[in-house]
């Protein structure tokens, strides 16, 4: 409609509490607030409602006075989504609530430029989300936009948390090489008690925290992270970083840890997932000797480390020792000593991958130690693959079970049950007519004192079943063997046994029928 008539403006000014109902095209000026309004004028003159409208000024909270936000999808969908009951009852929320449902770290003042000290304010942001109120609305996930978190002290992770970044190589918390902080991340109770005091004065222990798309990194010689007293802890896609280099790794001095552990009879660490994580320039990639269980790490990556994982005995006793770890499809590399010890029972490694463990860092041809090791009863490995192959497997050994009662699978070729071992079935061809004892098959004997190979022959429609017992004499040559067998007709096949230093050859010779004979075998032995 045209404007048919200019009115004279007027104008008043006060207190915002005192602000009147203005009239028509007049202006009000709140001087405490800084906020200008003016009146609608009156429904007779075309006013849609009776009241004062505010001019949008620098001062104005925009977040409040949006109030009828309401989601389309049109841009995605290419139609408006019904968000309400009916096409006429959308759901409305001011755009404050809106922007209320995620939050954000630089929220409460972190800067993430590497310089900026910010460690105050994660943790503010920490306490204020997940400390202050036990109302489950307010525990809204934190985010960490990309960026270098600089933080000279510990940074406490209570109940209930998610942190959030945008990748664990552009969300960094990075504490710096001078903080008088024992670790860069450790957990705490809904207080941020830490230690000794967790679940004190009636607070929540830590449980049912997420971490995802993050690095914690460490400038200093100090262990990452420490899990205490912590049940449902979920780490995806979230790195472990400490500073030590290949040159650092040589002993175990600075006894220093990507992951620890820590927990009570009261609180008992458990139910810890690492998934697609990565553990790297430590002593350690976890060690523990405290009481935990359900600690699963999937998919991740151990490199540039001493040892791998390592789980040793509490010093108060086997109750209180750990288990339940489980290592699957990882991958371990240039570590110097072992990739994985299991010093306390119940524990199991899974179709993991073992390049350059155990060498010194000297490749796989060099090796210097096994590279798991089983030093107590009660764990398994199952389809772990390593790049150690049997020539260098002679004097250091893939698995090692020391005599223990515990499984261990190579590479697919033999199965260690304690220290009885059986290697896989193979088969070879034995020619036909053969006059001169002729190598079937050979096999390092390892400096063990008894071989047992049991074999089958099968030859035209004549078998043999049987076992050869291999007596060994210290790698001098000398030796006894027994050939004990059954077959349903003559096969015309004759087995011996020699040894040459630590090489056993079993060799045949064949009458001439005029058919070639195939030999199954499995070597067993005991360690």
């Amino acid at each position: 409609m045209a404007i048919v008539q200019i009115s004279r403006i007027t104008q008043r000014k006060g207190l915002q509490e005192d602000l009147p109902q203005l009239a028509g095209a007049e202006l009000g000026w709140s001087v405490d607030e800084r906020r200008l309004f003016i009146g609608n004028g009156t429904l007779a003159e075309g006013a849609p409602v009776v009241g004062n409208t505010e001019v949008l000024t620098e001062f104005s909270d925009i977040l409040v006075l949006v109030q009828d936000y309401t989601y389309s999808g049109q841009a995605a969908t290419g139609y408006t989504v019904q968000t309400g009951v009916t096409p006429g009852t959308p759901v409305e929320l001011s755009l404050q609530n809106w922007m209320d449902q995620f939050a954000t770290v630089k929220d409460f003042g972190a800067v993430g430029d590497g310089v900026t000290d910010d460690t105050a304010a994660i943790n503010r942001a920490l306490y204020q989300l997940y400390c202050r109120e036990t109302n489950t609305a307010i525990r809204r996930k934190l985010f960490f936009p990309a960026g270098v978190y600089k933080v000279s002290d510990t940074i406490v992770i209570p109940p209930y948390a998610t942190l959030a970044g945008e990748g664990p190589k552009n969300s960094v918390i990075q504490m710096t090489a001078t903080a008088s902080a024992t670790y860069v991340m450790r957990t705490g109770d809904s207080l941020q008690q830490t230690g000794v005091n967790i679940g004190t004065n009636g607070a929540t222990a830590p449980t049912s925290v997420t971490i995802e798309n993050m690095c914690f990194k460490t400038l200093k010689t100090i262990d990452v992270a420490c899990i205490e007293q912590a049940d449902e802890f979920v780490l995806n896609q979230v790195e472990f970083l400490g500073p030590l280099t290949t040159a650092d790794l040589t002993t175990d001095a600075d006894d220093t840890a990507c992951i620890r552990f820590d927990s009570t009879a009261a609180n008992e660490t458990r139910q810890i997932k690492f998934d697609n994580c990565v553990f790297s320039g430590c002593t350690y990639g976890m060690k523990t000797d405290v009481q935990v269980r359900g600690v699963d790490f999937s998919g991740s990556e151990f490199r540039v480390l001493y040892e791998g994982v390592v789980a040793e005995p509490n010093p108060l006793g086997t109750a209180f020792n750990p288990r339940g770890i489980g290592i699957h499809s990882c991958d371990f590399d240039t570590i110097y000593a072992r990739g994985i010890v299991f010093e306390v029972e119940r524990n199991a490694t899974v179709q993991n991958t073992f390049g350059d463990v155990g060498n010194h860092f000297g490749g796989t041809t060099q090796p210097f130690s096994s590279i798991i090791d089983f030093i107590s009863a009660n764990n398994i490995s199952v389809g772990d693959i390593f790049d150690r192959t049997d020539q260098y497997a002679t004097t250091h050994q893939r698995i090692n079970l020391n005599g223990t009662a515990s499984i261990g699978f190579t590479n697919g070729q033999q199965v260690a049950m304690g220290p009885y071992v059986r290697e896989s079935g193979l088969t070879v061809t034995l020619n036909n007519n053969v006059t001169s004892p002729t190598t079937a098959f050979s096999y390092s004997e390892l400096g063990i004192w008894t071989v047992g190979i049991d074999y089958n022959i099968s030859r035209a429609t004549t078998y043999r079943t049987g076992k050869l017992t291999v007596i060994l004499e210290n790698g001098t040559g000398a030796l006894t063997y027994t050939d004990d067998f059954s077959e349903n007709a003559a096969t015309g096949i004759t087995l011996t046994v020699t040894q040459t230093g630590s090489e056993l050859f079993v060799k045949y010779v064949s009458t001439n029928t005029g058919d070639t004979a195939s030999l199954t075998y499995s070597i067993t032995h005991i360690s």
